[in-house]
């Protein structure tokens, strides 16, 4: 069963989970993705942070800082190869807590070249937008919003 809990972006759980996306990010993307991620607005008011959980043991993580007024930004989600669900249950806590939060829409960035990403989040009923902040102009990248 997954456990889904909040968690600080400090936690050695989180760390760990949070090298594994890198490493992973940098060998489809050519980058880690690091660069994108400041814990700060996650830890910071209107933000989150989730870690699963099954039988005790992270296999996941996801995060959202607040982007504009009623808007989050979805960061850093991962599920560790082979754990079906995870993803899919992250993203949608992320989603509950956002819309509790008072927030109406989820945006997100991802790179192109991650097809696994794309259609992950296509499949979760995302559609595409234009590339938004600091990904504008940026062909590499691909940005998608859902509404909450």
């Amino acid at each position: 069963m997954i456990a889904i809990e909040h968690a600080a972006p400090d936690d050695p759980r989180v760390l760990t989970l949070f090298d594994e996306l890198s490493e992973t990010l940098e060998a489809i993307t050519g980058s880690s993705g690091r660069a994108s991620f400041n814990p700060a607005g996650v830890t910071a008011e209107g933000g989150c942070l989730l870690l699963a959980t099954i039988g005790g043991g992270a296999v996941g993580c996801g995060a959202f800082r607040r982007l504009h007024p009623g808007i989050v930004e979805v960061k850093r989600m991962y599920a560790r190869p082979g754990t079906k669900g995870v993803g899919a249950a992250l993203l949608a806590a992320l989603e509950s807590v956002a819309r509790e939060m008072g927030y109406r829409e989820a945006w997100l960035e991802t790179r192109r070249v991650n097809q696994q990403a794309v259609r992950f989040y296509e499949r979760h009923g995302y559609d595409l937008i234009d590339n938004f902040g600091k990904y504008r102009g940026r062909p590499e990248a691909v940005c998608f919003a859902k509404r909450l």
